[in-house]
C-alpha cells in the first residue's frame, strides 16, 4: 500500500504516514525491547517477521497501521484493530503504540494517536478503547505512564482486571480504557474499511 498524501503530516522534523510491508523489520526493532525488558506487553517470545508482516497485513485490511518518521527514522507506531471481533462490536475499536525507547516523551505518541482518532472518525468509529498492563506497584518492568498518556488524551477507565497476566514472575493487572468519539444515534453508519477510505482520498 503507498504512502497516500492525505494520509501524511508534518510537524517540524516528524512525518506520520501509512506503515507499508517494507518497514516491517524497523517496526519489529521497536517493538522487540518491550517483549524482552517490559510487560507492557504481555507477549513472552518476539515474533519472527513473517509473523510480524503478517500482523500488518492483517491489520490494514481494514484497520489504518500508520508510524511516525523523522529524518528517515521510524520513531514508532500505532494502529487500530477489532474489539473483540463480533459483529456487533463493528463501530469499536483497540488501539496499539508503540515507541523507540528513546523517543518518548515528545510529543510523537501524541500526534499518532490523533491521526488514529481522525481516521476512525472517518470510518464511522465511535469508542476507542485501549487494553493496558497495570502494576499494583510500579517495578522495573511496568509503571503507571500507559494509563497517565492515555487519561491525558481524554481516555477514561472502563474496567479493571486483576492479576491476570504473569510476567517476569510478578501477576500484573490489566485495564481498559475508553474514549467515545462519535454520537451513537438509533441507527449507525457502516463502518468504511481503511484501504476504501484511502482510495477515496487519492481521488479527491
Amino acid at each position: 500500500m503507498g504512502i497516500v498524501k492525505e494520509m501524511t503530516i508534518k510537524s517540524e522534523d516528524i512525518i506520520l504516514r501509512t506503515a507499508e510491508l517494507s518497514d516491517a523489520e524497523e517496526l519489529l526493532e521497536i517493538y522487540a525491547p518491550y517483549v524482552e525488558k517490559t510487560a507492557v506487553t504481555f507477549e513472552y517470545e518476539i515474533p519472527d517477521i513473517r509473523e510480524f508482516k503478517e500482523r500488518i497485513k492483517k491489520t490494514l485490511k481494514k484497520y489504518p497501521y500508520i508510524l511516525a518518521e523523522g529524518n528517515g527514522e521510524i520513531l514508532g507506531y500505532a494502529y487500530t484493530g477489532p474489539f473483540v471481533g463480533r459483529a456487533a462490536y463493528d463501530w469499536a475499536v483497540e488501539t496499539t503504540i508503540y515507541l523507540k525507547e528513546d523517543k518518548r516523551r515528545m510529543g510523537i505518541g501524541k500526534m499518532l494517536y490523533g491521526k488514529l482518532e481522525e481516521i476512525s472518525k472517518a470510518q464511522n468509529i465511535l469508542n476507542m478503547y485501549a487494553c493496558i498492563a497495570c502494576p499494583e506497584k510500579e517495578d522495573q518492568y511496568l509503571n503507571e505512564n500507559s494509563v497517565q498518556f492515555h487519561e491525558h488524551l481524554g481516555y477514561s477507565i472502563a474496567g479493571k482486571f486483576h492479576k491476570c497476566g504473569y510476567k517476569f514472575g510478578t501477576w500484573y493487572n490489566m485495564v481498559w480504557m475508553e474514549k467515545i468519539i462519535g454520537k451513537h444515534k438509533d441507527i449507525p453508519r457502516p463502518v468504511t474499511a481503511f484501504p476504501f477510505l484511502m482510495n477515496l482520498w487519492q481521488r479527491l
